[in-house]
């Protein structure tokens, strides 16, 4: 076996891809073992809650509507739980359309909205380092991490606020690029999409009844004011076609495996706990 087949069996073990689920059927059977997993975090962590961050993607689409039907479940068997669905927009967000659109598919208990871009502006202007003067683009990165910072703390206070768990958006081809703020959209209690291909996460979405044009929306992290909107492949170099095929083994365009590669190796610190002295 060459050097890029032992990465990439390496990289499949790690994030736990699962090659089964291929039609809806699977979908459907992954539905259900996922919100039993959902259920079962909940149980066991004697919270009464789950709070998500609602965005508008397929991602948190189908997150939203696995933790509604938990939660769903857990109330039928006597449990005082709920769902808390949390928009967090920065100033106005130009598709807050298929925002409500992903609301209306997922029917959460609670929907409240924050706001963050005070706190966000609020920062980014108290941080003054003398000497230090970061291009327009890095300066516009730096914004958009502490936009990403600014909606997980806002969910963890109201988590606080009703003794609830933060549930994650994360799936397998975003982990494998490093694709979250560390931190940020990569902090969260439990992570229901983890170890899916994005391809899978459609299809899970599609066996829920997602709006279709959710499930097929170009997905996009627009977290950069200078490029609102910049789809996820193009800030890649490669689709995600081809992510998900290098996930399952399959054979892919060496640019694209080495850029996967690259990136998977590059953001390693993203995966892991705080670096400590043992």
């Amino acid at each position: 076996m060459n050097t890029q087949a032992n990465l990439q069996a390496e990289i499949q073990s790690a994030l736990c891809i699962d090659r089964s689920i291929t039609d809806l059927n699977g979908a459907n059977a992954e539905i259900a073992r996922r919100v039993r997993f959902i259920k079962d975090v909940l149980l066991k962590s004697g919270m009464k809650a789950l709070v998500l961050g609602i965005s508008g993607g397929v991602d948190s689409s189908t997150t939203g509507r696995l933790c509604q039907l938990a939660v769903n479940e857990l109330r039928a068997q006597g449990h005082a739980v709920k769902f808390v669905a949390v928009r967090l927009p920065y100033k106005t967000q130009a598709d807050e359309q298929d925002a409500q659109a992903a609301l209306g598919f997922i029917q959460p208990d609670v929907t409240t909205t924050v706001n963050i871009a005070r706190a966000v502006d609020s920062v980014m202007g108290e941080i003054s380092i003398e000497g230090l003067e970061p291009s327009p683009e890095l300066t516009d990165f730096a914004k958009g991490n502490v936009k990403a910072r600014t909606r997980m703390l806002a969910q963890y206070a109201i988590a606080n606020f009703v003794a609830g768990l933060v549930v994650g958006t994360d799936h397998a081809a975003e982990a494998v690029m490093g694709f979250f703020t560390k931190f940020g959209d990569g902090a969260c209690d439990l992570a229901p999409l983890s170890g899916l291909t994005k391809g899978q996460v459609r299809l899970l979405a599609s066996a829920l009844g997602a709006p279709a044009h959710l499930v097929s929306k170009a997905p996009t992290a627009d977290l950069e004011d200078l490029d609102p909107g910049k789809p996820d492949e193009v800030a890649y170099g490669c689709t995600y076609n081809d992510i998900d095929n290098y996930l399952l083994g399959k054979d892919v365009p060496a640019s694209a495996a080495a850029i996967i590669e690259a990136a998977y190796l590059k953001t390693a610190h993203k995966r892991e706990l705080p670096i400590v002295p043992v």
